[in-house]
């Protein structure tokens, strides 16, 4: 049988991480490489209870069709949320999604016809990119800095190439772990009510702060040209697929009919369960605890790289999320890394596939979620043993411009 695929499909590649971590799997491993959650801090026994509590109290309906935007009382439930952190939403504003991946999908659909262009950070996340790379798109990149997105740059990319919207994630960014700085926020927030430009604000990482001081969501600053996407995904269980989006009136009402075409609703068992538990239990105290673990193993991997990796290499030092970003050398090949470090019985995710142009093959991300704090000290061990290794097989000239 010749299967005559689709263009769009035939030209989207695997997602690389999820085939990276099939080579992962052995025991005698130790990855940095999935951005998972630690599943030591799931609440299994609270939504077991909740899970208890809505079969026994209204099954039946909890069992049936709902409609698409979400459960109700779970979508003033985010509103309100929101608008304890001075942000101004309305429950018909938010949309229920299958985790914040099916929002990119739904915004893809709704926004981009093939050709139309998108500014993304550079490096972006590579979830996002596949995601939008269905709709074939020409993605155009601005600088991402310490202080975050260079606006400036973002800008003039955009008006050169018409984009049809800007994606960046401000809280402690997948790949780098880096966040805008407050100046940034504003500058960007300006530009886009200018320049009536919009922006996806993803922001699954950002309830997940260690250290500094929280800083307002773009979409505060410019509600009508920002769409919000957030996730239960990192503060509950990523198991429940369930996200959502905030978004201007007009913008949610199409992205309402994308996804009545897609999957009718998301699940209504999950949101029922996800919404009693929320009820039930103090979700602050529970990120309290997840953000305080992941503290102590970043703090674990910045000390642990610090001294065993070799000179030459920088990496990002983030106050929360789940990432932290190497540059290596510019003349090294991090994917050439990668399969020298499984040898090693160490894996992390190669920096190429973040760009969207894959221009860049000197950087790495690491995660640090999902390894205890003995063994990260262990697996930078092993990376600084294979970046030796490396370094030793490069050309003599390459050695000597390090």
């Amino acid at each position: 049988m010749d299967y005559r695929f689709s263009d769009a499909i035939a030209n989207t590649p695997k997602s690389f991480i999820r085939e990276i971590l099939k080579l992962t799997q052995s025991d005698n491993i130790i990855s940095f490489a999935g951005g998972l959650p630690n599943s030591a801090l799931f609440p299994v026994d609270a939504i077991r209870h909740a899970a208890e509590h809505v079969l026994s109290r209204d099954g039946r309906n909890t069992l049936q069709y709902s409609t698409t935007e979400g459960h109700a009382p779970l979508r003033a439930w985010i509103a309100e949320r929101y608008a304890r952190h001075g942000m101004n939403v309305a429950p018909e504003q938010v949309l229920i999604t299958n985790g914040s991946q099916q929002a990119l999908d739904l915004l893809g659909k709704v926004f981009l016809n093939p050709g139309d262009a998108v500014a993304l950070e550079n490096p972006s996340y590579l979830g996002a990119i596949q995601a939008f790379r269905l709709f074939r798109p020409q993605f155009h990149s601005a600088t991402l800095s310490t202080d975050g997105i260079d606006v400036a740059e973002l800008q003039a990319v955009m008006r050169q190439h018409q984009c049809r919207f800007f994606y960046g994630i401000p809280n402690f960014q997948n790949p780098t772990g880096l966040s805008y700085s407050a100046t940034t926020r504003q500058q960007l927030a300006t530009m886009l009510q200018q320049e009536q430009q919009l922006m996806i604000e993803d922001d699954p990482y950002g309830a997940l702060r260690f250290s500094g001081s929280s800083l307002p969501p773009v979409a505060a600053l410019a509600p009508e040209q920002v769409v919000m996407l957030g996730s239960f995904s990192k503060v509950c269980a990523p198991g429940m697929r369930l996200g959502w989006m905030v978004a201007p009136a007009p913008v949610l009402a199409q992205l309402a009919v994308a996804k009545q075409a897609a999957d009718l609703h998301s699940g209504y068992f999950s949101q029922r369960v996800l919404y009693q538990y929320l009820q039930d239990n103090n979700l602050d105290e529970h990120i309290s605890q997840i953000s305080h673990a992941y503290q102590q193993q970043q703090q674990a991997m910045v000390a642990a790289l610090q001294q065993h990796l070799p000179p030459g290499i920088a990496h990002t030092t983030p106050e929360g999320g789940m990432f932290l970003w190497l540059t290596l050398p510019k003349h090294w090949s991090a994917t050439d890394l990668f399969h020298i470090a499984v040898r090693h019985g160490v894996a992390f995710v190669p920096g190429e596939p973040f760009f969207a142009d894959a221009s860049q093959r000197h950087h790495l991300r690491m995660s640090y979620c999902t390894v205890d704090v003995a063994t990260i000290h262990t697996g930078v061990q092993r990376l600084a043993a294979a970046m030796a290794e490396y370094a030793a097989q490069l050309p003599q000239h390459s050695k000597e411009t390090q």
